[in-house]
């Protein structure tokens, strides 16, 4: 704690310097890679969510109901009916799709639209467990490492310039006595 000369108050210098810390440390945590990955990551996955529902909804479900007697996947629902009454000439047989239930506020499970979004689902999942498999089939073919080089096995007499071998204490040429450690070409 300090006195501050221009107030005269007390300043509580660690909570600044706290402060401080905490905002570059943010500062250093958006500014690595990781980060732009991930909002990189959410951005194409969202993009990517739409293509899958319209693939759902657009080309993969239209022929299945068709199929199944002309049957709109969007408007199969069960009808729970009602605790309000409903308007002047409407009666509950009248209400064939969700929209007209949602109009007159009739309690329904739309269990059709559940299975869009199941159909839905279950297509991403699929499409992340290929990526992921596929990356991972990547991750195990590594090209093959170049061989370390081998420890050389003769250098070079400091005196003579001779080849002698590596652990030789002796020069066999010129007799000199070596140092230990003397290394390759020294």
């Amino acid at each position: 704690m300090l006195l501050c000369a221009r107030t005269g108050s007390i300043v509580n210098v660690g909570g600044i310097l706290f402060m401080r810390k905490i905002i570059q440390e943010f500062k250093e945590f958006a500014i690595k890679g990781n980060v732009i990955d991930l909002a990189v990551g959410v951005i194409i996955g969202g993009a990517f969510g739409k293509i899958v529902t319209s693939l759902v909804n657009d080309i993969i479900m239209p022929p299945i109901g068709r199929m199944l007697g002309g049957a709109d996947f969007k408007d199969l629902f069960i009808n729970l009916g009602s605790d309000k009454p409903l308007p002047e000439g409407v009666a509950m047989h009248d209400i064939h799709t969700l929209t007209d239930a949602t109009k007159y506020g009739v309690a329904v499970i739309a269990y059709g639209q559940f299975i869009n979004v199941l159909l839905d689902f279950f297509i991403v999942a699929l499409c992340i467990f290929m990526l992921v498999k596929g990356i991972n089939i990547l991750r195990r073919i590594k090209p093959e490492e170049a061989p370390a080089p081998a420890e050389p096995t003769e250098k070079e007499c400091p005196y003579c310039l001779s080849q002698i071998p590596v652990k030789a204490t002796r020069c066999k040429h010129c007799t000199s006595v070596l140092e230990e450690g003397t290394a390759a070409g020294s």
